[in-house]
């Protein structure tokens, strides 16, 4: 249950895309009431030495693979790059068992607090047991993975998977027996099922994810974009993250991602293109005119090999963006927040590439927006109102030490730049999800599993994996 009605009074806080001194945040009810002086009545509490801004969310997570953290970083005879990666992932995917899953899912999730995420999109596509045979309970692996979000306090979107085939023309392999649907209609089914489950749960929600172009036929995709639009649901889907991907694609449909899917209707404002890097100039203005989402995730990006989303010219065209965690080798949605620009100026040569148009100079507008991503642009991604702690907006926010080393001397003028590219993730000291506590001075709060608790747990299910 949200806490009671509560006023916290920050030495700084952003709300509004205002930074303020002396400003509180009134809570109740799980939403923002007020925003400034503290509401009459309400237990007021102080955060002397810490600066309140929106909670963060990672759009695009995929839980089971921060098992393979560290099990990836080797160079492979011939050509090391995401098809290699991918190989080692499929090896991890095929050992886990229910108890694995959530151990997994608890210890990122538990990470993603203690940086500050409040929010997660889980893109999930782990269904059948390691055989192929749906479990007993079909929606068995969701519902691990919604209980270690629970159990950390996450709010999350639970992106249920289609996967139907190897790709264009190959059947899947034994490697993908866990992901596979037998049909479209089978997917609705699985999330409507997990609707009954997740009812009267606020802070769980769902959406449906036609994994890619290439494990999953158009036909399906355009099925799984109308029920998605009839139902209300957020669709998410991997678009041309290599460069083989859209080659195929061109192969099979004469077209590239971004052009089938908007021929199938699977774009628009509802819709998430995660990655969408291997995107041509026309593909760039149809996910700009049709106001679809681009998900960047930078770090699984830049570890994978895969290349540079072209943010600047996606936000020119009118496209949104949010940002994820993806493989979760790392989570830190504050780094994904600053490589999404540093990895621009690498290339492009310039700095403040994705700073607002015209270039006013102020130190908070590149900074302002690039938090913009990491809160507000994700919960869009996810269907999900928020993101910027607007009365009404829900009371998702984070709390950080203003004399960590990291951001210390921050002032009114230059929060957000010090947080936004230089906070390390031990500033984040309380994190608070729907008003109620899930991280408090650094630590789970009352009631959640502990750092140590969540790792041992982590630890053993590595062992039973990997041996050691």
């Amino acid at each position: 249950m949200p806490s009671p009605p509560r006023a916290y009074l920050p030495d700084l806080l952003f709300a509004g895309g205002e930074v303020r001194e002396g400003a509180a945040l009134s809570v109740a009810d799980g939403a923002v009431v007020a925003v400034g002086a503290p509401a009459p009545r309400f237990e007021r509490i102080r955060l002397a030495g810490k600066a309140i801004l929106p909670g963060l969310v990672s759009a695009h997570s995929h839980s089971f693979q921060r098992a393979i953290r560290g099990r990836t970083e080797v160079r492979h005879p011939g050509k090391s790059d995401f098809w290699s990666w991918r190989e080692a992932m499929y090896r991890a995917a095929a050992r886990l068992d229910p108890e694995d899953v959530r151990a997994v899912a608890r210890m990122a999730f538990h990470e993603m607090a203690r940086a500050g995420i409040a929010t997660v999109g889980e893109f999930h596509y782990l269904s059948r047991d390691p055989s192929g045979r749906r479990y007993q309970d079909p929606e068995l692996l969701a519902k691990e993975v919604i209980g270690a979000a629970r159990e950390v306090g996450l709010r999350i979107t639970l992106l249920r998977s289609a996967y139907a085939r190897g790709g264009p023309g190959l059947a899947a392999g034994p490697e993908q027996a866990r992901f596979l649907d037998g049909s479209p209609d089978e997917v609705v089914e699985s999330l409507i099922r997990l609707e009954e489950f997740t009812k009267g749960d606020a802070r769980t929600t769902l959406g449906v994810a036609p994994h890619s172009v290439r494990a999953v036929p158009a036909g399906w995709i355009g099925t799984l974009a109308s029920e998605a639009r009839r139902r209300g649901w957020p669709l998410h889907v991997h678009v041309s993250e290599q460069a083989a991907e859209v080659a195929q694609c061109r192969a099979e449909h004469g077209l590239t991602p971004v052009e089938l899917l908007e021929k199938l209707g699977a774009l628009g404002p509802a819709t998430t293109a995660v990655h969408a890097i291997h995107v041509t100039p026309g593909d760039i203005e149809t996910l700009g005119r049709t106001a679809t989402t681009v998900c960047a995730c930078p770090t699984t990006e830049r570890d994978l090999g895969d290349g540079v989303v072209p943010a600047g010219d996606l936000l020119r065209a009118g496209a949104a963006l949010a940002l994820g965690t993806d493989s979760n080798v790392q989570i830190d949605i504050l780094e994904e927040a600053r490589a999404l620009e540093g990895n621009l100026r690498l290339v492009g040569g310039e700095r403040g590439l994705l700073a607002p148009a015209g270039g006013d100079g102020r130190v908070d507008g590149l900074a302002a927006r690039l938090y913009g991503f990491a809160s507000r642009g994700g919960m869009r991604a996810l269907g999900l109102p928020g993101g910027s702690l607007d009365p009404g907006d829900p009371a998702d926010f984070i709390a950080v030490d203003l004399e960590d080393p990291s951001i210390a001397g921050a002032s009114e003028a230059d929060l957000l730049p010090a947080v936004v590219f230089s906070a390390a993730r031990t500033a984040v000291r309380d994190v608070v999800a729907g008003g109620e506590a899930i991280m408090t001075d650094g630590e789970a709060s009352p009631g959640r599993p502990g750092a140590s608790q969540v790792a041992r747990d982590f630890a053993r299910t590595m062992k039973k994996l990997w041996g050691g």
